[in-house]
């Protein structure tokens, strides 16, 4: 017991007697000492005593499409610490392929009595979606809260990067490096934010490039959120004589990545690549990957917020909740000076840049 004592007194920085009195619950211990005292506890893997524990709140349920993209892990871990600190306990459930749908999931929460649920790129995201299964879920009296993606049909808090500032931001940086034949990679028209991405991709090529929208589109790719769905988009849009390729997300953009070199073609010499998320790790691929951050943090934040508003009965006006991405440069993206010869001898990208000039 000395020896633990010992540890977990190391561990906070506190006196071994500081420690004994937190695990006995006597008072005369600041706040902040006592938290740093069962964060010991918890780092070093011992269990609290029973009459430390913070009794849950209950449950909130947390419901992502999958945990291949590291955005959603990402986005998952931001939303359950703000439950933990608020005394809640989230509980992740994944969709994945062949498994339990959306419906399924929500039903199995609510038969758990979770106090409320958050969904993650769900199916308000899907313009082909019946969304009255929200109504449904109001009309059971379980608060929530839907993040990236927007129904006008739902009264309920949503929580979105601006997808249209982001290829706003994209654009405006691979035109400043000389590119004028720019491609946009990313999944299925039917989702809200594709075509938010869509409406912002064509507004800056027309505020930057000239290009009327029936000009750009030639310059859009459909495929899937996956590494081979950008190596298949970008591949696609290389032999449209593209010299940079904006992706809807980091997983999108390695794929793009890869597309180009198989064609013997060196990012960022000859083809820039520009991804979407800021996923963790993406600063450390190869090259690092420029991209656009999604703030992960503040959405995930405002997320929790208001659903305890709608738990508390206290909910804001049903709105959207618009979060400000940030353009980050790293190594994927150069000038286009370099790739000039590639696009005369493809015969797309120098017809494209005479023609957005």
């Amino acid at each position: 017991m000395t020896a633990r004592l010992a540890d977990i007194a190391a561990q906070a920085g506190v006196s071994e007697a500081t420690v004994s009195r937190v695990l006995n619950g006597r008072p005369g211990v600041a706040a902040a000492t006592r938290e740093s005292v069962l964060a010991a506890l918890d780092v070093l893997g011992y269990e609290r005593p029973v009459r430390l524990r913070q009794r849950s709140a209950g449950l909130v349920g947390l419901i992502t499409p999958e945990l291949e993209n590291p955005i959603f892990p990402a986005l998952a871990q931001v939303i359950g610490q703000a439950l933990t600190r608020q005394g809640y306990t989230p509980v992740l459930a994944t969709q994945t392929p062949g498994g339990s749908t959306e419906d399924e999931l929500t039903e199995m929460l609510v038969d758990r009595g979770v106090a409320g649920i958050i969904f993650v790129s769900g199916l308000h995201a899907d313009t082909s979606a019946d969304m009255q299964r929200y109504d449904q879920l109001r009309g059971q009296g379980v608060p929530f809260v839907l993040v990236d993606g927007f129904s006008p049909k739902v009264r309920a808090p949503f929580i979105s990067p601006d997808d249209r500032a982001a290829m706003g931001l994209a654009v405006t940086h691979l035109v400043s490096l000389g590119h004028t034949r720019i491609g946009l990679a990313l999944g299925p028209k039917r989702f809200v934010p594709v075509l938010r991405k869509i409406e912002g991709f064509q507004q800056a090529m027309r505020d930057r490039l000239g290009l009327s929208p029936a000009e750009s589109e030639e310059l859009i790719q459909h495929s899937l959120y996956t590494l081979e769905g950008g190596q298949a988009a970008a591949t696609a849009l290389i032999e449209r004589g593209c010299t940079a390729v904006v992706c809807a997300s980091d997983m999108m953009a390695l794929g793009a990545i890869r597309a180009a070199r198989q064609q013997g073609l060196a990012v960022p010499q000859n083809v820039s690549v520009v991804g979407f998320d800021d996923s963790p790790l993406i600063a450390f691929t190869d090259p690092p990957l420029t991209t656009i951050r999604k703030p992960v943090q503040s959405m995930g934040q405002a997320a929790v917020r208001a659903l305890l508003e709608e738990i508390g009965g206290t909910p804001a006006p049903p709105s959207e909740f618009v979060f400000l991405p940030e353009l980050v440069v790293r190594g994927s993206t150069a000038s286009a000076h370099g790739v000039e010869s590639r696009g005369r001898a493809g015969g797309g990208a120098a017809q494209g840049a005479s023609g957005g000039s």
